[in-house]
Formats: structure tokens, C-alpha cells, sequence
């Protein structure tokens, strides 16, 4: 319900009001009416109009909103033929305005013109009931779709932030398994590997509470993350890694790519070195990136580890939100490979 005292309620009332008082004067007056008629005639039915849009805006709109749609059609004929009534029965009501202004004449000429004034009167109350309801339910219906879209906004935040605070809990137990072989050892890598953690940490809890962040440090987080992993396997692991950091200050939303190269790592079983691999390619311009991940696919469903990490779908969802109408997301597999495709365009 749009609120009497809003000043979209008021220029509504007054818009169909001045419109139904000035239209027949300037394109439907018939000289047969004289203007002691059809000026305070005019007038009434303009007030009649502005009472019909206040009484739709305040009272028979919400019936609309609140689904009540059969409700709202009857009670606006029945406000319509009430007001049309008045506006027809001068004698009743305001024939003393018009000092008996209106024309007599007998026969099927004065049923015509009887007919040519209920249809006169009639049009515009349909006219200003129809359009006054038309344009609020846009807006409405405007104002519905941006509620929407701002709550699913922050829907999509409350995840993201929930998921951004915590790195795959399978990824983190064994990089710090790793770390402290390397340390029992007393390995020189133990502590070039203790600040990749680090970073890593800093960067999800710290750096991605920033809607934007540069791609240097996604970049970073990737080639940080492919480290440690293969930190469990001295004889190496099939992992091509291929990061254009041409473009290391262009911005984009943080945690957006990274999810692909954990989703590679769940599901190629690259423990196997035989058969298990991956490719990572990141391509940048200017004005965009491209990023791509293959990797193997075993023959039988195969999942590594199914906590953690912020997932496809939910990365689709984001490039909907963010990035509507300015990215490419391509998934495919085979029986013995699976691959994303990303071309983003960052205006």
C-alpha cells in the first residue's frame, strides 16, 4: 500500500484528475453540450477520477498485493459503478451546479446522447482505475525484483563470508602434516612452506573480507595451494601450471577462481601418477581473463574429500551476481577428462 502522505500517491490522484478534466474539453467536446455543462460536468468527473485512484492506491491495490486478485477486480467495478452513478444521476446529486445545463432532446437523439454520456463517463473511471493500477504493480513488481536480487545478494554473502573463513579442512590437516615431516627432517623447506600456510590464511580470512581483490594474490593463493599439495608426494605429481601474471592489478571478486582448482584436485585421484593429472592455464588482457582447468577423470565415481571449499554451483552463482552478462562458463566432461572454461571480462 502506497502511503496517502507519499508524493507518488498525490501526483497519481492529480495526473488522472487533470488529465479526464482537460481531454474532453480540448478533443471530445460536443457543441451540443454547452460549457455551462461540460465544465462543472468536467469537473465532478475529474473529482470522481481522483477519488477512484485514491481509493485504488489506499484500499483495492493491497487486496492485488496480497494475491487476493478476484476480490480486488469486484470491489474496483463496484467503486467504478458507484462513482459512475454519481457522475450519471446529476438530478441526485450536483444538478445544481449545472443550473439545468444539459440539453433535452426527445427521441432516439436523447438515447444516443444518454449512451454518449455513460460512455463518456465511463472511460475515464476504466481508463484511471486500469492505469493507475498498471503503473504501481510495475513499480511493485520493480521494487519485488530489487528486494530480491538484494536478498539473495546477501544470502550469497552470509555464505561466502561462512565459506571464505575456513580452508578445506582435508588440504589444511595435510598441509600441516607435510610441514611437520618437513620439520621432524629439519627440512630447509619447513619454513618457506610454514609462510605459504600463512599467506594462504591471511589471504581468506583478511584480504577476502574486500568485495574486489587484485589478481596477484589469487594467483598466489593458487600457486601456494598446488605447492603444499604436492608436498605429499617426493616423487611428483602430473600438475602443468601455467599463470599468466601479466595483469597482476586487475581486480576481481576474491575466491572466484580458486574453487575450480580445488574441484580439479577432489575428483582426478591425481594421487595416482600414472593415470592422474591436471592442467591449470590462466590467460590475461586488459579487460579480461581466461582460466582453465583440466584434469583426469578416474573410471569409477571418485571423490577425495567432500568438505570445505566454496563449490561450482556456488561460484555460478556469484559470476550470475557479479558478473551478469560479462562472463562465459563452459563445463564439460568425458569418460576420462573434465574441464572448466572461464572468459570473464572485469570493466
Amino acid at each position: 500500500m502506497i502511503d496517502f502522505r507519499h508524493p507518488r500517491f498525490w501526483g497519481q490522484v492529480l495526473f488522472w484528475s487533470i488529465l479526464w478534466f482537460l481531454f474532453p474539453l480540448l478533443f471530445t467536446h460536443d457543441l451540443r453540450l454547452g460549457w455551462d455543462y461540460m465544465l462543472p460536468h468536467n469537473l465532478i468527473t475529474a473529482i470522481a477520477t481522483g477519488l477512484l485512484v485514491a481509493i485504488n492506491l489506499q484500499f483495492l491495490l493491497p487486496l492485488y498485493y496480497r494475491k487476493q486478485n478476484v476480490l480486488f477486480l469486484i470491489s474496483g467495478v463496484l467503486v467504478i459503478m458507484v462513482l459512475l452513478w454519481i457522475v450519471q444521476y446529476p438530478d441526485l446529486f450536483w444538478d445544481p451546479i449545472t443550473n439545468g445545463g444539459r440539453p433535452r432532446m426527445p427521441g432516439r437523439a436523447s438515447i444516443r446522447l444518454a449512451r454518449q454520456r455513460w460512455m463518456g463517463s465511463m472511460m475515464p473511471l476504466i481508463a484511471s482505475f486500469l492505469g493507475s493500477s498498471l503503473y504501481e504493480i510495475a513499480i511493485y513488481a520493480q521494487q519485488k525484483d530489487k528486494e530480491t536480487i538484494r536478498l539473495q545478494k546477501e544470502k550469497l554473502e552470509t555464505e561466502i563470508k561462512f565459506l571464505k573463513s575456513q580452508i578445506n579442512p582435508h588440504f589444511l590437516f595435510n598441509a600441516l602434516n607435510n610441514i611437520y615431516t618437513l620439520s621432524l627432517l629439519q627440512s630447509e623447506q619447513a619454513p618457506e612452506n610454514i609462510l605459504r600456510l600463512s599467506e594462504m590464511l591471511r589471504y581468506v580470512l583478511y584480504d577476502c573480507n574486500e568485495a574486489l581483490v587484485p589478481l596477484r594474490k589469487e594467483v598466489q593463493y593458487i600457486r601456494h595451494y598446488v605447492h603444499l599439495f604436492q608436498l605429499k608426494d617426493s616423487t611428483g605429481l602430473k600438475i602443468a601450471l601455467d599463470l599468466d601474471e601479466s595483469q597482476p592489478d586487475l581486480s576481481l571478486a576474491p575466491m572466484l577462481l580458486i574453487p575450480f582448482v580445488e574441484n580439479a584436485f577432489k575428483h582426478s585421484k591425481i594421487e595416482d601418477t600414472e593415470k592422474g593429472w591436471i592442467k591449470i592455464k590462466l590467460i590475461t588482457s586488459s579487460r579480461q581473463l581466461q582460466f582453465e582447468v583440466l584434469n583426469s577423470k578416474p573410471p569409477a565415481n571418485y571423490l577425495k574429500d567432500a568438505t570445505g571449499g566454496i563449490g561450482i554451483e556456488n561460484v555460478r552463482r556469484r559470476l550470475e551476481l557479479l558478473y551478469p552478462g560479462q562472463y562465459k562458463l563452459d563445463i564439460m566432461q568425458t569418460e576420462e577428462t573434465y574441464s572448466v572454461n572461464l572468459l570473464l571480462s572485469l570493466l
